[in-house]
């Protein structure tokens, strides 16, 4: 028989940084009798010399305040949680301003003023600052989570328009997150925005972690997908997760303590280049919203103890067909991090474990730029053959005179239209799809094939500047 302690974040250290522990049921009394006998740190924060609970100290059996049921006395039984919630400088209560603001949250009783003060006391970091950031970000900040981090080091590129509500064109060239922290401060000032500009790699992301109660990824590539998850779990932190792709969508809440990781559900990533990137295959511009704001409401959900969030379950989204799907998922036994027998016990070098080590760069003598490119197209190409392996859409925006049009995925069927005699110069969108398609053709045999490095957006930068870039 056991219950659920909520830990507020002042207290979190006595207790070694978690968020909750379990305790035997009883009566709060006992309950709280036994936590302090099994964390000594925490006796002098909850109770006084006379071994009463601090006036400053409130403690809630589920939703309501146990002063106002039966005190300390008040029965806890089997899998009721219990929370700890002591007056913070600054922190939980609510100004009149703030009652103002967040009125139509205070009349709901799953909020009330118990879960907006939670929300204000509450901290969410946003792995990314873009599509799905932007959504998340500021529905968080308008209902009133007290301190958001964000972590990006991009900046804002007219192609994030169509999709990145938070910036906008007067900031374009500014680094995201200086855009970001604008917005969210103009939504609601109450909120405490911090910024990390810089990668987020194996060696930061435990330190920039530990200090927030739930972590939102909206990140677009599997390295750091798989390394938010990790440090998650390392830290026994929620994960509130999703991608995008086109028209689809996915989100969950993975959280290691209550149900499956996103290794039980991936265990491994695709091979590079399976999946394209939104990038290289597109994403609906509003399709972010959607994911964007479920990830915030699983949040939310989260901070104030309501509802059943997406533990175990993965919810797939069908822009097209305007459909919702969702999966059951388990806890698989094998994992190797929240496993049975873990097998990971600190962070990896997840560029390597997604199969993108340095080495598969190509050779400097394996590329072209773009200028010279130019050059030897005004001089003829001779027995050289240019070849576009971007989609027919995309051929559609712009190409280069002279181009041979073979997707890079249909590759494979059409390698007789080539010759191994020839030389073949290769581009793509930025060079990225290009560099693959040159490693695949080498393997066939052709030797002669090169990549055009940087792509039609080095061709629009560097030799013609009224060429459209997308």
């Amino acid at each position: 028989m056991s219950v659920i302690i909520r830990i507020p974040t002042p207290l979190r250290p006595y207790v070694g940084g978690s968020r909750e522990v379990s305790g035997e049921a009883g009566n709060v009394e006992n309950v709280l009798a036994a936590l302090v006998q099994q964390h000594p740190d925490l006796k002098h924060h909850l109770f006084n010399d006379q071994g009463k609970l601090r006036s400053f100290v409130n403690v809630y059996l589920g939703d309501e305040d146990v002063r106002y049921l039966k005190g300390v006395e008040t029965p806890v039984p089997d899998g009721a949680t219990i929370s700890i919630v002591p007056s913070v400088a600054g922190g939980s209560a609510l100004s009149n301003a703030e009652i103002r603001r967040y009125s139509r949250h205070l009349i709901m009783p799953e909020v009330g003023m118990s879960g907006q003060k939670k929300l204000k006391a509450a901290s969410v970091l946003l792995v990314g600052a873009g599509g799905l950031g932007s959504p998340a970000a500021m529905y968080l900040a308008a209902a009133g989570v007290g301190r958001i981090g964000l972590v990006d080091f991009d900046v804002v590129d007219e192609s994030n328009l169509q999709r990145q509500i938070m910036h906008g064109v007067s900031t374009l060239g500014k680094p995201k997150l200086d855009s970001a922290k604008a917005r969210i401060q103009d939504i609601n000032p109450y909120v405490q925005v911090d910024t990390y500009a810089e990668p987020l790699t194996s060696e930061n992301a435990l330190r920039i972690f530990a200090d927030y109660d739930v972590i939102a990824d909206g990140t677009d590539n599997f390295p750091t997908r798989y390394l938010v998850n990790d440090a998650c779990v390392l830290l026994g932190k929620p994960n509130v997760y999703g991608s995008i792709f086109r028209f689809e969508g996915q989100a969950s809440v993975f959280w290691a303590e209550r149900g499956p990781c996103y290794r039980c559900l991936y265990p491994e990533p695709p091979p590079p280049g399976l999946v394209p990137s939104c990038a290289e295959g597109g994403v609906l511009g509003v399709l972010p919203g959607v994911i964007g704001v479920i990830q915030a409401t699983e949040a939310v959900k989260l901070i104030i103890g309501q509802g059943e969030p997406l533990i175990g379950r993965l919810l797939l989204y069908d822009a097209l067909d305007m459909k919702f799907r969702e999966l059951k998922l388990r806890k698989d036994p094998h994992c190797p991090i929240c496993g049975e027998h873990p097998t990971i016990h600190q962070l990896i070098d997840y560029e390597a474990f997604c199969g993108v080590p340095a080495g598969a760069e190509l050779q400097p003598q394996d590329e072209i730029p773009v200028t010279e490119l130019r050059d030897r197209m005004s001089q003829g190409l001779h027995r050289a053959v240019l070849l576009d392996v971007r989609e027919p859409h995309e051929w559609e925006i712009v190409h280069l005179p002279g181009a041979k049009l073979i997707p890079r995925g249909e590759l494979p069927n059409h390698l007789n239209e080539l010759s191994q005699t020839d030389e073949i110069l290769v581009y793509c969108r930025s060079g990225v799809r290009s560099a693959q398609a040159v490693q695949f053709l080498r393997e066939m045999g052709f030797k002669k094939a090169k990549n055009v490095r940087g792509g039609i957006l080095a061709w629009a930068r560097e030799v013609d500047p009224a060429s459209p870039v997308y």
